[in-house]
């Protein structure tokens, strides 16, 4: 897919992401970043552009000395959900899945991702930092459905305590903008800006 000889590293270890990378052709290999992730932001769209780029930088810094004279693609990202200005990351038990579900029921709420690609040519290091938001509406769930759901445990390495494209999916009732972004990784926008670095 590359018309150059550019390798691509993603700093995530998310099967989500990777699984929509190699869906859409991407050759890449998987190096997850180990930082200890630090919110220095305040509002959504900042924060997971400065933990996407938390995660890239880590990553970049410590494969860098193996890409030597080589052209290299680092690409970061991190996903928060966050409703009426609270963010809602991965619950820490079911209780706070639950929760968190409760809370999202019958209303609308924010998706961010944000990316951080850090791309290596020539010598010289470029960074390009981006956020993509989706609007996503939940329908009126009842303790019994929010119970059986987080029975599945998909919920507990979510943010938001949920994962659109698994059993939770039926309780969506309607989405504004990239749904992919909502998985994780919103890829037409993460095409786009790479073709934009005449990588494609």
């Amino acid at each position: 897919m590359l018309s150059k000889d550019i390798s691509i590293i993603l700093a995530s270890a998310s099967p989500r992401r990777s699984e929509l990378m190699r869906q859409a052709g991407f050759t890449f290999t998987v190096t997850p970043s180990s930082v200890e992730e630090t919110i220095i932001s305040e509002t959504p769209d900042k924060i997971v552009e400065d933990l996407a780029f938390q995660k890239a930088n880590d990553v970049y810094q410590t494969i860098k000395k193996d890409y030597t004279g080589k052209n290299f693609i680092v690409i970061g990202a991190d996903t928060i959900v966050c409703y009426n200005g609270e963010i809602l990351g991965k619950p820490e038990d079911e209780q706070e899945a639950f929760d968190m579900l409760k809370l999202l029921s019958d209303r609308t709420h924010q998706v961010y991702t944000g990316i951080t690609i850090l791309y290596k040519c020539g010598g010289e290091k470029q960074t390009y930092i981006l956020n993509e938001k989706t609007d996503v509406t939940f329908q009126a769930i009842n303790d019994y459905e929010l119970k059986e759901y987080i029975s599945t445990k998909d919920c507990l390495d979510k943010a938001g305590a949920y994962g659109i494209q698994g059993p939770f999916a039926k309780h969506i009732k309607c989405i504004n903008g990239d749904y992919y972004n909502v998985v994780g990784l919103p890829i037409s926008r993460l095409y786009m800006e790479l073709k934009k670095l005449n990588i494609f």
